[in-house]
């Protein structure tokens, strides 16, 4: 089988997602900044079975985060899956007339630079699969600017742009992405937002492969 990559992975919908993927037969590379919080997420995949290994890097650093993402797919079998959803930091929300042009730096490296670093690491490994899937999880600030919120609203409407122009432009070559847009909170236990709900959402942009935006719930009025 091929592998999964986490970008950002955590405890709630990272962990999830990573089972549903793993369950499926997919080998689990998760990335994070800290090595002893990547150990203790993929001790508990590897209890359920699932092949699973961690890949220290700063999404903010372009030339450690194309490592990590070579370094997994060297140490677990190609790249079919790209899954890019790390939480913004909060100091990317400031309100938009206290926003300055430096305090849109690293929101945007962190919402566009750094997934436009990950996509050039893992396609050319599609390209030589023949197919492969870039999931981009997005809150709804990415559709709907927030004025409280302007950092990470600015750089969700630019990763959205950027998604968009590859779901287009890689169509062609059974390269398929996708965006999940969650309006609210993720709660154990929601009907529509709940890691594991999110999770199954996620399995099925790749399966089926329909469409490019997709919503976990309708945004609130």
């Amino acid at each position: 089988m091929t592998t999964y990559v986490l970008v950002g992975a955590g405890p709630g919908l990272g962990l999830a997602t990573a089972r549903r993927f793993g369950a499926a037969g997919h080998d689990v590379a998760l990335i994070a900044r800290n090595a002893e919080h990547l150990e203790n997420l993929t001790g508990e995949l590897r209890r359920d079975g699932i092949q699973a290994r961690g890949f220290a890097a700063d999404v903010l650093d372009p030339d450690a985060l194309t490592g990590a993402l070579q370094d997994a797919a060297e140490a677990l079998g190609p790249v079919e899956i790209l899954q890019y959803s790390p939480v913004p930091r909060a100091d990317f929300m400031k309100p938009v007339l206290d926003t300055t042009a430096d305090d849109l730096e690293d929101p945007l490296a962190f919402s566009l630079k750094a997934p436009v670093t990950c996509v050039n690491a893992v396609l050319p490994g599609m390209r030589d699969l023949g197919r492969g899937t870039l999931l981009f999880v997005n809150g709804g600030s990415a559709v709907r600017p927030h004025p409280q919120r302007a950092g990470t609203s600015i750089a969700f409407a630019a990763e959205s742009a950027y998604a968009r122009m590859l779901h287009d432009a890689l169509a062609a070559e059974n390269i398929h992405a996708a965006q999940l847009i969650i309006p609210g909170a993720i709660r154990p236990g929601a009907e529509h937002s709940s890691p594991q709900v999110l999770a199954e959402r996620l399995y099925a942009l790749h399966a089926e492969r329909d469409g490019f935006r997709h919503y976990a719930e309708p945004m609130p009025d």
